[in-house]
């Protein structure tokens, strides 16, 4: 079964529970967030084969409506997207650091996506709005030209939405960093 993920982010906390529940009730999809952001936006993450996905986005932006800020479908995404974003991929041996910071949280899954699909890397984080104020990062690994090639496919692929906000490929990074991170 193919993988894909769908978001969506309403501006309205009511609005995005009830949307929510009726996008889960619509299609045979699982849901990977569902939460309040600030300041009072609320964003769900779905994922499944790709049908299932579009059809419950479809779903969710009609029952939304006018309360819908955004939303994407991501068909086949990466399969280290998943863990990358409950933090839960193994994180052996950091010899670089990669890090893409973006304005939104669809932004943010799609640079975690594209990076993945770049070259050899470990995403380990895709962190999603959370403490963000609605924002995004992504956290990645692997040797220092794989880490700078994912990093710049990020920024080529993803400029013209203009959602990318910052991008730093560190080296060699210090044990203590890491230990704080992750």
């Amino acid at each position: 079964m193919k993988r894909s993920i769908g978001l969506i982010e309403f501006k309205s906390v009511a609005k995005g529970i009830e949307a929510t529940d009726y996008m889960v009730k619509s299609a045979n999809v699982e849901l990977i967030l569902s939460s309040p952001l600030c300041p009072g936006k609320y964003i769900t993450l779905l994922s499944g084969d790709v049908g299932s996905v579009k059809n419950a986005i479809k779903a969710g932006e009609n029952n939304g409506g006018s309360f819908i800020i955004d939303s994407y479908v991501i068909p086949n995404v990466h399969k280290d997207i998943f863990p990358a974003l409950t933090a839960t991929t193994d994180a052996e041996k950091i010899s670089s650091l990669g890090i893409v910071e973006t304005m939104s949280a669809i932004t943010a899954i799609m640079a975690g996506d594209i990076a993945a699909k770049a070259a050899n890397v470990n995403l380990l984080e895709v962190r999603v709005a959370r403490g963000l104020g609605g924002k995004g990062f992504i956290l990645l690994t692997g040797d220092v030209g794989a880490v700078k090639a994912s990093v710049n496919a990020c920024e080529s692929q993803l400029q013209e939405t203009g959602d990318i906000i910052s991008t730093v490929v560190i080296a060699s990074p210090s044990k203590e960093l890491i230990k704080k991170l992750l």
